[in-house]
């Protein structure tokens, strides 16, 4: 018996804090998004996808994020 399953994966945003050692660049600016040891910033990952496989991640600023209109929805 064979079994077929189609999933159709949707890209998808969260938020996350800023971590040291954090090496990704925002894809809304292009500036860095780095770790601050007083601040407790935020940043967005988007897991991004291209017909329905997975293509690529994506980081922002969490300010960048919500400038540029949420691309992949309200981060969760």
């Amino acid at each position: 018996m064979s079994y077929t399953t189609r999933t159709s994966f949707e890209s998808r945003a969260v938020t996350r804090p800023v971590e040291a050692g954090n090496g990704a660049t925002c894809a809304g600016c292009g500036v860095p998004v780095k770790f601050k040891a007083k601040i407790r910033l935020t940043q967005v990952i988007a897991n991004v996808y291209v017909d329905g496989h997975w293509d690529r991640v994506e980081h922002y600023h969490s300010d960048c994020y919500d400038i540029i209109g949420q691309p992949y929805g309200s981060a969760a």
